[in-house]
């Protein structure tokens, strides 16, 4: 459906998008990441006909975008991050006008109460735009990306503002989409492309850093075995002895204190479980263990080690490492970038 092929965007002498390519079946939900300024709004903006590009080719649905751009976007559903409301308009003047706008053949009134239907406006439908609550317009920006049923639909930040009940409603709607459309995800909020997309592609300073399916990402945090544990006993020796125990590849003493107890964050090697021998360990000391959980890794690691790995900087989350073994706390989040990152550049020869 989509395909981005040695994309160049020039502002001057700065390069906003350095030679990308990579292309998003019918179907996807992707997420598109990046920092700020990383090239990310650069790209959605040729991809969605508002900017034409240095060099390379967009397609649409094999349309080119600069060779026919009014066909392109005929294919293509937009919400960016501020929904374009007209607010002393009602939704069904609303929808109606961009109906219109877009020139679309199907029949209006049945078309547009099924996209009401889908989104969950129909109650609000004759109502002014701006009497509607937040989570009600980013509905109707989403219901006029809708209309004429675009094969693609691109969305910019669609959570931002919402309660937490309107965050789970819009989850749920970009899911149901993703069923009949491609769907794009830009966003920030990276706990949302890890519940919603199939795949996450990360820019970096105009370049395309890492291309991985969302499954293969979890599965390699999931794998990670971290714990945060309580401890009564006197601190030095317990960090110690933590320190020396096989399997342990790091420990560290943290702030947390309960009574005669202290907390713990430690990480074993990866495939070996050392809850069971540490229990014993301590319990041959006299040291009563009173807590463990898992405290595991989740995708905002894993995205600010593939993005510092890019850059080829040293991790500003990098923790000390420890007596025994050179491996840091965010060792782990390290291997798993190193891995996404070589993965993409082989994709790429």
């Amino acid at each position: 459906m989509i395909k981005i092929d040695h994309l160049v965007k020039n502002y001057g002498k700065n390069r906003a998008v350095d030679d990308i390519s990579f292309e998003i079946g019918r179907g996807e939900i992707v997420g598109f990441l990046g920092k700020n300024g990383a090239g990310k709004s650069t790209t959605m903006n040729i991809l969605t006909g508002y900017l034409s590009s240095t060099l390379g080719t967009v397609e649409i649905d094999g349309i080119n975008v600069l060779d026919d751009p009014k066909a392109a976007k005929k294919k293509i559903g937009y919400l960016p991050e501020q929904p374009p409301l007209y607010l002393d308009m009602t939704v069904e003047e609303y929808l109606s006008f961009g109906y219109d706008l877009k020139g679309c053949e199907l029949n209006k009134a049945k078309h547009l109460e099924e996209i009401c239907e889908v989104v969950g406006i129909s109650d609000v439908y004759s109502r002014v735009i701006k009497n509607l609550s937040k989570g009600y317009r980013q509905r109707v920006g989403i219901a006029q990306a809708l209309i004429g049923n675009p094969p693609i639909i691109i969305f910019d930040e669609p959570t931002v503002g919402l309660d937490p009940k309107q965050v789970i409603e819009v989850r749920n709607l970009i899911r149901t989409l993703g069923r009949d459309h491609t769907v794009i995800l830009s966003t920030h909020i990276l706990s949302e492309v890890q519940a919603v997309c199939d795949r996450i592609i990360i820019i970096n300073k105009g370049k395309i850093v890492a291309d991985e399916k969302t499954e293969n990402i979890n599965r390699a945090v999931q794998s990670g075995r971290r714990f945060n544990v309580k401890i009564c006993g006197p601190q030095r020796e317990v960090l110690a002895m933590l320190r020396e125990r096989p399997g342990v590849v790091y420990a560290e003493a943290l702030s947390e204190r309960d009574g005669e107890a202290y907390s713990y964050a430690v990480e074993s090697a990866p495939g070996v479980d050392i809850r069971k021998g540490l229990f014993f360990a301590l319990a041959e000391r006299g040291w009563a263990m009173i807590g463990l959980e898992g405290a595991g890794m989740n995708i905002e690691d894993i995205f600010i080690s593939i993005v510092d790995q890019s850059e080829k900087k040293k991790n500003k989350y990098e923790k000390k490492r420890t007596r025994k073994k050179a491996v840091t706390r965010n060792s782990r989040e390290l291997e798993i970038a190193d891995a996404i990152i070589k993965k993409n550049e082989e994709d790429k020869q």
